[in-house]
């Protein structure tokens, strides 16, 4: 209507100022047909048509046609871009992760004498830290006569998504000695990096600094915090600054239900899975899982069917990963007939829907099931098993008692398929050996391990110590286990009972003040009782 406006009023071809504003109106409803049919118009279109249009591609998702167009004006030769459409192209390279366009477009700014210009210089680093070259971005800024926050944020987040978290928190507080004020950006960037290293420390001095700049309470600084403390174990405060939150999305509610699952917490992480929904928030797949996750921790049948219906109601049932999680919280709610069941049903089984079904034979010490249906995947339906997959085989040998195929299995990995054992599989083959009496043996397993000894490695030893009196070996056991874990009191406890046994008596009262005057304590079990077909904490 407004088009038809302007060409009865206008002469389309000789107003440009028109033509770039119908330009501009079409590309942002999305119109970008409509707003070529204007610029096509145009004999003489002048660089802020060009811009528009090169713009237009790019905020329309259409980032190689963005490129292209910008080619087509450089061909076209009458006209030269100036930084607008600059940034612009640079936003299309950063868009497509294209760090060769990006550099072709970079050698073009120097030789336009563009590149001292703050914004082209902003959208170079956002093109190098988005295709991932971080070398890029570094040589970028610190060429810079000229930095704004955004210069500084872009920055941060280059290091934070590029693997270089320690760069990215130190560049944060650079900033913060400079003076320089934080944006949202630099905020979550310097959050991510203290999440993925479990720097709580620098996790709470950056909450301090997001709540003086007003931003504490910003829908995606919260949902940052909440990951932060979710990831470095301290759930608490991560609830309390949700329930702080005046407004909460969807991504805010599943950044804080699935950090309560991962620290164990299934009783909080079900009752916020009823809030959310009283919210009208609605999960997707991923968060499903995890809710099932929680179901599977709790270990109440009854609250699994009510999860199974409403993965049915939602439309969920059909997608393997809730099934395989179906089938791990049936298994440790007791019912293995259900989990069977959806086994069964599922027509397209993948290795994942394998490997929970050998799993739930495990956890039900059914472990000579769980053998034939690994032997079934790997010679019937040719299902290649992964690391998850012989897992689940080892664990279940390892609870029904089956040592010598457990072995057997463990050998079938490294040799048929070549697949490098984590650290789970180890504790596992250390625990099947010492169950039998062979020592030397678990010693074996960890001296020719590829990866650094975990906790419970060590304790896999330390606990077959214990069982067969060796208190030599214990203790190397121990030395080891507290260079990697010093604050767990059920190690201690562990090697304390094994000088009881002994009757050393002195060394068990050594280990019990050590206990006291470190201040450990073990983690104590939770029961769970249904009111209502809800759980409770008791």
């Amino acid at each position: 209507m407004i088009h038809g406006f302007v060409k009865k009023k206008y002469q389309m071809d000789s107003d440009l100022f028109v033509g770039s504003a119908l330009i501009d109106m079409y590309s942002k409803g999305g119109l970008i047909d409509e707003a070529l049919r204007v610029f096509e118009e145009y004999l003489k279109p002048d660089v802020v048509m060009w811009t528009h249009m090169i713009t237009g591609y790019q905020q329309n998702g259409d980032s190689d046609l963005a490129l292209g167009f910008f080619s087509q004006m450089l061909m076209d030769g009458r006209v030269s871009p100036d930084s607008v459409t600059l940034v612009s192209v640079l936003s299309a390279s950063a868009q497509l992760s294209n760090v060769m366009s990006g550099s072709c477009v970079h050698g073009f700014v120097i030789k336009m004498g563009f590149d001292n210009d703050l914004s082209v210089c902003n959208a170079l680093l956002n093109v190098y830290s988005k295709s991932g070259s971080v070398n890029g971005a570094e040589m970028i800024f610190r060429k810079m006569a000229e930095k704004d926050v955004i210069s500084w944020a872009c920055m941060v987040s280059c290091y934070a998504h590029n693997g270089a978290a320690e760069h990215a928190i130190d560049l944060f507080n650079e900033m913060t000695r400079k003076q320089v004020e934080h944006n949202s950006v630099s905020i979550i960037s310097a959050l991510q990096s203290c999440e993925s290293t479990c720097n709580l420390k620098e996790g709470k001095k950056i909450h301090e600094i997001a709540s003086r700049t007003g931003l504490e309470l910003d829908v995606f600084v919260a949902t940052a915090l909440i990951d932060m403390y979710m990831n470095c174990s301290s759930p608490d405060e991560a609830i309390k600054l949700f329930e702080k939150m005046p407004k909460k999305d969807a991504v805010s509610w599943m950044a804080l239900l699935t950090g309560c699952v991962q620290n164990g917490m299934a009783f909080k992480s079900m009752e916020l899975f009823v809030n959310m929904l009283s919210n009208e928030i609605q999960p997707d797949v991923n968060l499903m899982a995890k809710i099932l996750t929680a179901c599977s921790a709790l270990g109440i049948l009854k609250q699994a069917l009510c999860i199974h219906g409403y993965v049915i109601k939602s439309g969920f049932e059909d997608d393997n990963f809730i099934k395989a999680s179906l089938i791990e919280s049936y298994s440790k709610c007791g019912s293995l007939h259900n989990a069977v069941n959806i086994f069964k049903i599922t027509e397209n089984k993948d290795v994942v829907i394998w490997s929970s079904m050998i799993a739930g034979y495990g956890i039900h010490g059914e472990g000579k099931e769980a053998l034939r249906l690994f032997n079934y995947m790997v010679k019937i339906s040719n299902t290649k098993p992964n690391n998850v997959t012989f897992l689940s085989v080892l664990s279940a040998c390892s609870h029904a008692g089956l040592i010598k195929e457990g072995i057997e299995i463990f050998n079938i990995m490294l040799n048929e398929y070549q697949l490098t054992p984590e650290s789970n599989h180890y504790a596992i083959m250390v625990d099947l050996f010492g169950r039998m009496g062979e020592l030397d043996n678990a010693v074996g397993v960890i001296n020719n391990m590829t990866i650094p000894s975990k906790p419970h490695i060590w304790g896999a030893l330390l606990g077959a110590c214990r069982i067969h009196h060796n208190t030599k070996l214990g203790e190397i056991a121990a030395t080891n286990l507290f260079l990697v874990d010093s604050s767990n009191a059920g190690y201690f406890k562990l090697l304390a009972n094994m000088h009881a046994v002994n009757k050393d008596w002195d060394n068990v009262e050594k280990l019990r003040t050590t206990i006291v005057r470190n201040g450990l304590t073990k983690v104590h079990g939770q029961s769970a009782i249904e009111v209502k077909s809800f759980p409770l904490e008791s």
